[in-house]
């Protein structure tokens, strides 16, 4: 007969299994995603001009492994629970935005992916589909998801644990300020700020939030 050790039995509930998937299926999604964008690109151009440098490539990489671990903080803290993960009303809402972003997060990135395949759109940017809506869905998609892992895992903080909250504003922060929409409004800029209709693209369409009309 298969046994389980106590501990480990009280945490196998339906909540923690289900935070636990959540995550795991976002890691696959994304590294199989970026796997084959590099095999395909033979490169990443976000790295450009950080490869050649050791100390931002070795910062870059840090603040990655960082990022991961800190987003995954509130997932943590709930699955660690000895009374386990409720399934309340609290962790409803939280999965319902985890599988909002999750969606937008696939749907821009394959909208992303369809239009760089058109040679014609080699140097062209994107304002079709999520993109005409917001300059950065994907990242919209990535900071929403890490929102809903922590209100799903909400319901079992109490007194230090809440630091945890800090999982999604660190993704902003980290996307917006360090990574990823920095570099890429810079790229974009030096590429095409002299477009007239890059400018109003930028004038015109919101950062992360995309506008419904």
């Amino acid at each position: 007969m298969l046994y389980i050790p106590p501990i480990l039995s009280q945490s196998l509930d339906l909540g923690s299994l289900i935070i636990g998937a959540a995550i795991i299926v976002w890691a696959v999604r994304l590294g199989s995603f970026l796997f084959m964008r590099v095999h395909k690109d033979k490169k990443d151009g976000r790295f450009d001009t950080i490869k050649t440098s050791f100390s931002q490539f070795f910062m870059t990489w840090t603040l990655q492994g960082m990022w991961v671990f800190i987003c995954s903080s509130a997932a943590l803290v709930a699955i660690a629970n000895p009374t386990g993960v409720p399934i309340n009303i609290v962790f409803i809402i939280g999965l319902a935005l985890f599988i909002l972003g999750f969606v937008v997060e696939i749907i821009a990135d394959n909208q992303k992916s369809a239009f760089r395949s058109i040679p014609e759109n080699k140097d062209v940017f994107i304002n079709e589909g999520l993109w005409a809506r917001s300059r950065h869905p994907n990242y919209f998609g990535e900071i929403t998801l890490w929102t809903g892992i922590t209100v799903m895992g909400i319901s079992t903080f109490e007194g230090m644990n809440y630091l945890a909250l800090f999982s999604p504003i660190f993704s902003y922060l980290l996307l917006n300020y360090v990574s990823g929409v920095r570099m890429l409004e810079y790229r974009g800029h030096k590429k095409w700020g002299h477009l007239d209709a890059y400018v109003t693209y930028k004038k015109s369409t919101p950062k992360f939030i995309p506008k419904i009309f």
